[in-house]
């Protein structure tokens, strides 16, 4: 394999519940990716109902 760093920059992707981001090359020069999860849906405290 040769030592040189890929110059290739991807962009950012986004869905509807995430977004991936390219990382920087490691030394071996793998690159990853990076997932941003956003949340589903919202969590509310828990109130106690009424007494009848």
């Amino acid at each position: 394999m040769s030592d040189k760093k890929p110059d290739t920059k991807v962009p950012e992707g986004q869905a509807r519940f995430f977004k991936t981001r390219q990382m920087e090359p490691s030394e071996k020069g793998h690159i990853g990716y990076e997932t941003i999860w956003e949340p589903f849906q919202k969590e509310v405290e828990y109130e106690t109902p009424k007494r009848p």
